[in-house]
């Protein structure tokens, strides 16, 4: 099902997220995030150099294949920067700044894939964070979860502090990313979702700590990372995906997409999911925002990874869908 046309009839909304082209390091903008401090709706938009371009009939492939990534000729690397905005009530922008990254990008990057892809933005202690995955620090790729600090000076956002989040020992994973910040206990991310894995790390990035609270439950797809982990009713609330990858008939890679809603209680012990939906009835989707605005709430995702798009929700809405 669609879920953006199930909203849209129900009395909901859907802008898209858009940057002036002068203003861009490349061509696409992606996979956004959104978070409400002190009643300001705040978003993170993740802008690309590359376009991502997707058979979705599979039809008509690249010669790579039907799921790929179009890059300048001069540049081989895939590279996020990342764009702070502030919108209003009525979801449109009232200003953007690009978040300078200037005191820590002072190393060569080592791999393919440059800059923190898909943040959350997270609220902990009173400080504003962007989590997401870094994987240029060698020369094969190894992604870990990073937190940085972000800081206002009027329109400006600055990156004043940087921590690579650790894996639970050994600490031997190739890419660990995906993992999700939880709305009101600081330092703790969903790690997995089924088994409920959580992971607290110390914010100096010294060690992880990892328990189990649910067990796991058969029959489902490989639940990954999405949106932030947020408060609703008795217990918490958050937007996973689900990549069911194939072969095309030429043999080459694809992918489809799916999301469905995760509700645990207080405790993160029971656990409900919702029937797998798409948002716009496309392939490649992704969501890396949730969060509670007034009676509604507040959802950001990406398409193709060259659209950014946010969606408000009534209340009563979600809470019939759930």
């Amino acid at each position: 099902m669609s879920f953006v046309k199930f909203v849209l009839e129900s009395g909901g909304a859907i802008k898209p997220l858009l940057i002036s082209p002068q203003d861009l390091s490349g061509p696409s903008l992606t996979n956004p995030s959104v978070l409400v401090v002190d009643e300001k709706i705040l978003v993170n938009i993740r802008n690309v150099n590359y376009t991502l371009y997707h058979s979705e009939l599979n039809r008509f492939e690249h010669m790579w294949g039907p799921l790929t990534y179009v890059h300048p000729e001069n540049d081989l690397h895939l590279r996020t920067v990342n764009y702070i905005a502030e919108l209003d009530d009525n979801l449109d922008m009232i200003y953007y700044s690009k978040i300078d990254t200037s005191k820590f990008d002072t190393y060569q990057p080592q791999w393919e894939f440059v800059g923190l892809e898909d943040i959350r933005l997270t609220n902990w202690n009173g400080k504003l964070y962007g989590i997401g995955v870094r994987r240029d620090l060698d020369n094969v790729g190894t992604g870990r979860m990073e937190i940085s600090e972000l800081e206002f000076n009027d329109k400006n956002i600055t990156e004043i502090s940087r921590h690579r989040i650790p894996g639970p020992l050994p600490d031997n994973e190739y890419c660990m990313k995906n993992c999700t910040p939880i709305e009101d206990k600081p330092f703790h991310l969903i790690k997995w979702t089924n088994a409920t894995t959580i992971m607290k790390f110390d914010p100096n990035g010294k060690d992880s700590e990892v328990f189990i609270t649910t067990d796991y439950k058969p029959g489902y797809n490989d639940m990954r990372g999405g949106s932030q982990v947020i408060r609703y009713k008795d217990g918490y609330l958050t937007l996973i995906h689900e990549t069911e990858l194939y072969n095309s008939e030429q043999g080459r890679k694809n992918g489809t997409y799916k999301h469905r809603f995760v509700y645990w209680d207080k405790d993160f012990k029971n656990q409900k999911f919702s029937e797998l939906f798409s948002f716009l009835n496309m392939k490649i989707e992704f969501c890396c925002g949730l969060c509670a605005y007034k009676n509604d709430f507040l959802i950001t995702f990406g398409a193709q990874d060259n659209a950014a798009y946010i969606i408000r929700v009534p209340g009563h809405v979600m809470d019939n869908f759930i």
